[in-house]
């Protein structure tokens, strides 16, 4: 399956504005093949914790957008929304994945950001998230989750590829990187990192989205500051010959 990671800049909590923007993006990944086309975090506002204006409902204005844009390619579109989902309570960081035939998935945030004080404006998930997309086993993270080794131990055997959606800062972008690479030879997968560029009221971002295969080799690669598609095959029948030259998997404990 071939897949493109969407590095771009967003409009300071302006929905409107970055559907119109990423839409071209998106047509772009798709005329290059991509089968899955993955936005960053909150893609529609940039990481904001003004809930009380940016959170959309489950089935909200960019739920659709995105579901449009799947049918309307014929690909599989992902990215993650600021959600309200349950009245009386707070809101969630939803990472959306919409097929071409209008089918979702979502995946809510494990981990709030509480340096930033994410927790105090958005809840935790309760679950893991693994969708088949097109044959390729796909576990759903979101930015800082990227920290949590053991999340992604958890779900290796029966995961081909992580996606990675982020506004993570300049200030840390070698963590990114880093982690990224980390999680992709640890288990044997493939990730995709998609981190925003430009900048928000308090900071900025370069990017260094990624696409890495299992075997820990950078397949694909952004040019940091730059809005970019990114597009590289994964192949679950790779992730089986890493994991069968190299069973370390097998040697975990606990």
């Amino acid at each position: 399956m071939r897949v493109a990671a969407v590095q771009h800049d967003v409009v300071w909590e302006d929905r409107d504005a970055n559907h119109a923007h990423l839409a071209g993006m998106v047509a772009e990944a798709a005329d290059r093949g991509a089968k899955l086309v993955v936005l960053t975090e909150m893609f529609p506002t940039g990481f904001s914790l003004a809930t009380d204006l940016i959170v959309e409902p489950a089935d909200g204005p960019s739920v659709e957008w995105l579901c449009d844009q799947a049918a309307r390619h014929g690909c599989w579109t992902a990215g993650s929304i600021p959600t309200l989902d349950l009245a009386g309570e707070l809101p969630v960081n939803r990472f959306v994945v919409a097929a071409p035939d209008g089918t979702t998935h979502h995946y809510d945030k494990l981990y709030p950001f509480t340096y930033a004080r994410e927790h105090e404006r958005y809840r935790a998930g309760e679950k893991h998230v693994t969708v088949d997309i097109e044959g390729v086993r796909t576990t759903l993270f979101v930015c800082y989750d990227l920290r949590f080794a053991e999340a992604f131990w958890d779900l290796a055997h029966d995961t081909d590829l992580y996606l990675v959606p982020a506004n993570w800062p300049e200030a840390r972008r070698e963590h990114w990187s880093t982690l990224l690479r980390a999680r992709a030879i640890e288990n044997q997968a493939y990730v995709v990192g998609v981190n925003r560029v430009g900048s928000d009221p308090k900071l900025s971002y370069t990017g260094d989205s990624v696409i890495v295969d299992p075997f820990g080799e950078v397949l694909a690669e952004a040019e940091p500051g730059c809005e970019e598609v990114l597009v590289a095959e994964v192949d679950p029948a790779r992730v089986a010959e890493v994991r069968e030259r190299y069973p370390f998997l097998q040697d975990r404990r606990g």
